[in-house]
């Protein structure tokens, strides 16, 4: 006889959901009795968002004013980097191909077009972002294992 399938916890998608509109949490799994549920939001990229990710990791107020809320996002849409070679998708920057290992890029190194200059994450897939030009590496804008959104500066190559 076929086995029956089990019907969704709407509940625990809801309370899952919930946990994640509380925290910085992208996504969230839960494994109960055989059935697998993962939850997950898209980061969209708008200023208030990216401001989550530009700050050093501190401890933030619980419910800052709107308008302390709009200085570091300013903060952090000041500098442009035009020329900059810019993410293409949302997801994780790892700089180095393995923990441990040596980093893709340095500053003040210079790369070849089609060069591998770091590895982005998205969806469990790792995805090279190569060179767009030859030159010299100039500034490296992200840090290791940094979420990033789409369109946003990685590195300065001159």
């Amino acid at each position: 006889m076929a086995e029956q399938k089990k019907a969704v916890d709407a509940k625990l998608v809801r309370e899952l959901a919930v946990i994640l509109n509380d925290t910085e949490l992208t996504e969230i799994e839960v494994e109960q009795e055989g059935m697998r549920i993962r939850v997950a939001r898209e980061v969209m990229a708008a200023p208030q968002q990216m401001m989550h990710y530009a700050p050093a990791p501190s401890a933030a107020p619980a419910a800052p004013a709107p308008s302390a809320a709009a200085e570091p996002a300013a903060a952090v849409a000041a500098p442009k980097h035009d020329d900059a070679v810019k993410a293409p998708m949302v997801g994780t920057v790892y700089l180095a191909p393995a923990p441990g290992a040596r980093p893709f890029i340095e500053v003040g190194a210079n790369v070849k077009e089609g060069q591998t200059l770091l590895i982005i994450e998205a969806m469990k897939t790792m995805n090279q972002i190569p060179a767009p030009k030859s030159g010299k590496i100039v500034q490296i804008l992200v840090d290791d294992a940094q979420p990033v959104e789409f369109d946003e500066a990685l590195v300065v190559i001159e």
